[in-house]
């Protein structure tokens, strides 16, 4: 269980540390540099912690182990050891980066939080777990789910069906996460009894939130009205978490994002905290990692040439 079907798990440890393990039955030797030998170390027996626990352990535990040794030097702990967890009636999540569990610290002691970066890092499922746990505690009455109904504005209205039909394909995500939180007969009833709430944005208008969960998603993708209004519908003991990536907004050219502008004026804020997410937290399949990274290297060389371009204009 720990080596993994076929020794893949100790394959992809050596191929990512540039170590070598030998196992004969249940010892494994580690050979290498001193650096990664004591990193591939750590990693397996972080794993047997899990194992000791009756956790299954398999790739991408093995991956976010591996992503908890790319941390900080002067961090003592193990990867995947002594990070915060949330415990949801489908049992507990853990961090799967360093990155993720700062995340989850902020998400525990602040009241509102941005979390932003890059897709795949975990930042609006987190952020869903955490709204379902205080609400299994009853810290909170309810959750409400919100993002801009379609990137560009809200233009609803060539959708066939009602407004229930128009926009659930745009918070089919929430949906998702919610069902991966609790099970489906408790997410039906939630959402039937109002304690489970997913809108579009355009729906928060005019209200006070009192005592919920609110999370904003994509929120690259509203306007600085948009999210000014949202940030001030918070009332009474609610807690509050934004999450987007601002280098995918998807506005009409000219129109700033309201994501970008919340976090410039809000800046040292007290009560107000930010983790920024990047390219080395994606804990979806490690390919998606890459493509992220190729695509930020592309549109960096391509701001590099308009630059360029710019400059001989002159």
């Amino acid at each position: 269980m720990l080596y993994g079907e076929h020794d893949r798990h100790l394959a992809r440890i050596e191929q990512r540390l540039g170590v070598r393990i030998a196992s004969r039955g249940n010892r494994a030797t580690i050979s290498g540099g001193a650096e990664g030998t004591g990193l591939a170390e750590s990693v397996l027996r972080a794993l047997w912690q899990r194992l000791e626990k009756g956790e299954i352990t398999g790739m991408a535990d093995v991956e976010a182990a591996l992503r908890m040794v790319d941390g900080p030097a002067e961090d003592p702990r193990l990867p995947l050891a002594d990070m915060p967890a949330i415990r949801t009636r489908k049992g507990a999540i853990a961090a799967r980066s360093r990155t993720q569990g700062a995340y989850m610290d902020m998400l525990q002691r602040h009241e509102m939080v941005f979390g932003v970066g890059p897709a795949g890092t975990g930042k609006t499922y987190l952020a869903v777990a955490q709204g379902v746990a205080l609400l299994m505690a009853n810290q909170v009455d309810k959750i409400i789910l919100s993002r801009p109904a379609v990137e560009a504005g809200e233009r609803l209205g060539f959708l066939p069906g009602d407004m229930k039909e128009k926009v659930d394909p745009y918070l089919r995500p929430l949906y998702d996460a919610l069902h991966d939180m609790m099970p489906a007969d408790q997410v039906a009833r939630r959402l039937v009894s109002g304690e489970i709430e997913i809108a579009p944005l355009a729906f928060m208008r005019g209200r006070t939130l009192a005592h919920a969960f609110a999370i904003l998603d994509e929120a690259q993708n509203t306007t600085p009205a948009q999210m000014k209004m949202f940030l001030t519908r918070m009332g009474e003991g609610t807690r509050m978490v934004i999450t987007g990536d601002p280098s995918q907004v998807d506005l009409p050219p000219g129109q700033k994002s309201g994501l970008v502008e919340a976090l410039s004026v809000l800046d040292g804020v007290e009560g107000i905290g930010v983790t920024r997410f990047a390219e080395n937290d994606v804990v979806r399949h490690p390919l998606v990692g890459r493509i992220v990274s190729a695509y930020g290297r592309a549109e960096a060389a391509a701001a590099d040439g308009r630059a360029a371009r710019a400059r001989l204009k002159e």
